[in-house]
């Protein structure tokens, strides 16, 4: 019998920290930035439900930016991805069966893109979770091409 699969959600913010398994979020839920060819700081807060059956094992996490091509995102010579391994354990006392919410934050300052579609995909231990559409736009008072 298969593991039930682990589930996401990722939100677009202006900024975001997690703090003590919590997610603290600033600007967030946009799915239109008026910054076509600007730099910008922004930040992607994700909380993962972890199945119980899943805690206390490692996870490989894997969540890249692409455009709505398809194609991999490059600033600067370098794939805007991360990537790493995460853990999360059983607190003592919690319910047998409960899944475990852990969220992660990570901040892009600086990060410019051009007018266009984009996505964030989503993958633990290889298989895509979810992902989060955006469109880049010109920035309001921008000149026109």
């Amino acid at each position: 019998m298969l593991p039930p699969p682990m589930d996401a959600t990722l939100l677009l913010s202006d900024f975001a920290e997690a703090v003590n398994g919590k997610l603290y979020v600033m600007g967030g839920g946009w799915n239109v930035l008026f910054a076509g060819g600007q730099p910008v700081n922004t930040s992607l807060a994700i909380l993962v439900v972890v199945p119980w059956d899943q805690t206390n094992q490692k996870h490989a996490l894997t969540i890249e930016l692409l455009t709505d091509d398809g194609e991999p995102v490059d600033v600067g010579g370098q794939q805007v991805a991360v990537s790493g391994d995460f853990e999360v354990g059983r607190p003592p006392g919690v319910k047998p069966g409960t899944s475990m919410n852990t969220p992660f934050v990570w901040n892009f300052n600086g990060l410019v893109l051009e007018p266009g579609g984009y996505e964030w995909k989503l993958a633990i231990d290889g298989e895509p979770v979810t992902s989060r559409a955006f469109q880049v736009l010109a920035a309001p008072g921008a000149a026109n091409a």
